[in-house]
């Protein structure tokens, strides 16, 4: 009975978020480094609003971190390269050739 007098008069604690005012570029560093190189290319041309509510799920300690973060990789965020085309290769614009006329014996 005396543990559960402890417990009931011990003062309240708020939860501290170790995000908050944090750069985004320092949260991609903080959380994000173990796993992905460059943040370029994570926001895979997603919208910020569902990329920060995908971060805040799975990731982030709060939804305003989530924003920035998100904000951050969108801004970042760049398209694939493109392959050269190869010399000689066929421009995909040229029309294709009619077949050849069957002989016959």
């Amino acid at each position: 009975m005396a543990a559960a007098g402890i417990v009931l008069t011990a003062p309240l604690v708020s939860a501290q978020n170790l995000d908050a005012g944090k750069s985004p570029e320092k949260l991609f560093a903080d959380g994000c480094t173990a796993c992905h190189r460059s943040p370029r290319g994570l926001a895979k041309g997603r919208y910020s609003l569902t990329l920060s509510w995908f971060l805040q799920d799975h990731y982030s300690a709060s939804s305003d971190s989530a924003k920035a973060l998100a904000a951050y990789l969108v801004s970042v965020d760049t398209p694939p390269p493109t392959a050269p085309a190869k010399s000689g290769a066929k421009s995909p614009r040229s029309k294709p050739r009619p077949p050849k006329p069957a002989q016959s014996q």
